[in-house]
């Protein structure tokens, strides 16, 4: 199984009458784009095309999703062949509000320095659904839009020169047996009402838990499907671009011996909860793991499915290390996690998710204004006639993400 990425860099983005990517120009044929979109889903009744980039005065409201823009150019599998992905650029999709965890990106002021994608040049699909649509149709509709948008870009620019090419090899690499062996755990929300993940297809409350070869993560096999806090939603781009197994392939040979992926879901009820991390467990000790790294996404209740992997793991012999944020309060003085064991002794934190942030106006805004105080992290109040606003960190999307994207921690004091 031979995955190889042919990457090519993205400096600008602009609108105009074709779709091209030329000496680093990605050039988008507005018109085209929306018309496709429109013609592929009934559920669409408009869409708007935009261009946000990197130090402009534009914030983007009501974030669903942030795609990076890739397609196949052979191969027909998941995690084999050659993908071609345009680098330093996104699709995000937006419009009006589907569930109140939904984002904010702000491509300048002080709210840019805490979401990843203010430093991409941002490709806006904002859609609004014909009236009547359900919540999970209308979060079906933008996602699959998205999707679409994103596979149309990258293959709109299938003939462009790639400025480099990575192959990714994992299974294919001669490991030392003394080297420690880890393996990774990717917990992932499952639990409907607009909280769920899609494995190759599947939804992840019917696919997980599973082995998963790192390249099929990699080649776009896991794909956001939710509307949690925007904080620490996964999105399809941080799917795409996991930093902690680009770190495990980055060492696999040389300083750890990366055993594999196993991705579990974070189910609702007690009982599945517990079912679900036994077989995690299980998958974990068939690997022959000496140590494992945990990521999750959301927070309350998947805080205990988080520490009852650790709890598992621990007693099996296998140490662990958890990423995860913190709802603490805007003091931080407020217990941060729902759950806890004595044997979570290894945490990175990536964050107080209750921090408030005071957000300058912006010149031009995609997406609903209003809806901002409907969003978690927002109040009734928290956009002034001035167009200034105050939401909690909680509402920029991937500002606490919980795979280590970000530059925020916290510690005791």
């Amino acid at each position: 199984m031979t995955l190889t990425l042919h990457k090519s860099n993205v400096r600008n983005v602009q609108l105009g009458t074709t779709t091209a990517l030329e000496a680093g120009t990605l050039t988008v044929d507005d018109t085209a784009l929306t018309a496709q979109l429109q013609q592929r889903d009934e559920r669409i009744e408009r869409v708007a095309v935009h261009v946000a980039l990197p130090g402009e005065a534009t914030r983007i409201v009501c974030t669903k999703d942030v795609i990076q823009p890739r397609c196949k150019i052979d191969g027909e599998s998941v995690g084999e062949g050659t993908t071609h992905a345009l680098e330093n650029v996104a699709v995000v999709t937006c419009g009006p509000i589907v569930g109140f965890q939904e984002g904010i990106i702000d491509m300048s002021g002080p709210g840019a320095d805490y979401t990843p994608f203010s430093k991409f040049c941002l490709v806006v699909i904002e859609i609004s659904v014909v009236a009547g649509t359900s919540p999970h149709q209308h979060e079906a509709a933008v996602r699959a839009a998205g999707l679409h948008a994103a596979e149309w870009l990258a293959a709109s620019c299938g003939e462009a020169i790639p400025d480099r090419s990575e192959q990714i090899l994992w299974d294919e690499v001669v490991v030392d047996a003394a080297l420690p062996r880890i393996a990774y755990i990717d917990m992932v929300l499952s639990q409907g009402l607009l909280h769920d993940t899609y494995v190759l297809g599947r939804n992840a409350s019917e696919a997980l838990p599973c082995h998963l070869d790192p390249r099929i993560l990699i080649d776009g096999g896991v794909v956001s499907g939710n509307c949690v806090s925007a904080c620490d939603k996964t999105t399809t781009y941080h799917h795409q671009n996991n930093p902690v197994i680009a770190e495990l392939l980055a060492g696999h040979g040389t300083r750890w011996n990366f055993t594999g992926v196993v991705m579990t879901n974070e189910p609702t009820r007690l009982a599945a909860k517990q079912q679900s991390a036994q077989r995690a467990i299980a998958l974990v000790q068939e690997l022959e793991a000496d140590g494992a790294i945990l990521s999750k996404e959301g927070f309350g209740n998947p805080d205990a499915d988080l520490m009852m992997l650790i709890r598992g793991l621990e007693a099996a012999g296998v140490k662990t290390v958890a990423i995860t944020d913190e709802f603490a309060g805007t003091d931080g003085a407020s217990q941060s996690l729902a759950d806890t064991t004595v044997e979570a002794d290894a945490v990175v934190s990536v964050g107080n998710a209750n921090q408030r942030l005071a957000l300058p106006a912006m010149q031009t805004v995609i997406g609903p204004l209003p809806d901002i105080a409907r969003l978690a992290g927002g109040y009734a109040h928290s956009v002034s006639e001035d167009g200034t606003m105050e939401v909690e960190l909680q509402a920029v999307i991937g500002a606490t993400n919980q795979l280590g994207v970000g530059r925020l921690s916290c510690r005791a004091v």
